[in-house]
């Protein structure tokens, strides 16, 4: 099968097959991104930079906020700028994760 075949059947398909196919692999892409992880008891269990404690939804929320990349560094300097790269591509697969947990810990 051909790239263009496979396109093609793909764009057949129904809205939430489509939904289906781009969320595999988007995780096949992004979980195997480096740097995420999620560690049952460590944050709830949240998505955070592997081998810390920072969820990645406290970082998007911190660029909602107006806080610069620069001064994330700054702030968490054992992070680096892969790890920010990485953690808009997450924010960007998973928003639906990343607004829920951005609104249970407001309300924390």
């Amino acid at each position: 099968m051909t790239l263009q075949e496979l396109e093609n059947q793909v764009l057949a398909l129904p809205p939430t097959e489509k939904a289906a196919i781009i969320q595999s692999l988007t995780q096949t892409i992004n979980i195997g991104a480096k740097g995420i992880t999620k560690t049952p008891g460590v944050c709830g269990g949240e998505a955070c930079i592997a081998g810390t404690r920072i969820a990645i939804w406290l970082l998007v929320e911190a660029r909602c906020l107006g806080i610069t990349e620069a001064q994330l560094l700054q702030d968490y300097p054992h992070i680096s700028a892969a790890d920010l790269v990485n953690t808009w591509i997450y924010a960007d697969a998973y928003p639906e994760e990343i607004e829920a947990a951005i609104r249970a810990n407001e309300v924390a």
